[in-house]
């Protein structure tokens, strides 16, 4: 289902719970078809949402969805200072971002989050490093 988007700062600076198996499926639903529902946006956060769940989405490359649910980064490299937009935001912010993270994270496969370990690089990673910050509550 579409959702509205949540800009208010008491709900996205709150560390999201996380994500069970059983919860996992609507939430991957609602936002799909939020982001599908929205022009020029690369990533979504359950908590734009207003659900205080780490789960996300993104666009690859090739514009193809991924969501991932409970992510966590383990191993950055190559930091660098940059500027981000953000759906929740009027203004940019500063940041750090890593040109190379390990992310831990889970998938949702049949009915059970199943637990993966992947390398991103560049857009890629800078994008998932940006939701793992909402998944902290950390206003970006």
């Amino acid at each position: 289902m579409i959702k509205d988007l949540v800009k208010d700062d008491a709900v996205l600076s709150q560390p999201c719970d996380a994500v069970t198996a059983e919860e996992a499926a609507a939430l991957a639903a609602d936002l799909t078809d939020t982001l599908e529902s929205l022009e020029n946006v690369a990533c979504l956060h359950a908590n734009q949402l207003g659900v205080t769940k780490a789960a996300f989405i993104y666009l690859d490359a090739d514009d193809k969805p991924h969501i991932m649910f409970n992510a966590k980064m383990i191993r950055a490299l190559g930091a660098f200072k940059t500027t981000e937009d953000c759906l929740s935001r009027e203004e940019e912010s500063k940041v750090t971002r890593y040109a190379k993270a390990k992310i831990s994270y889970q998938e949702l496969a049949g009915d059970k989050l199943v637990t993966k370990n992947r390398e991103f690089t560049d857009w890629t990673a800078e994008i998932i490093q940006h939701m793992i910050d909402h998944s902290k509550g950390k206003l970006v």
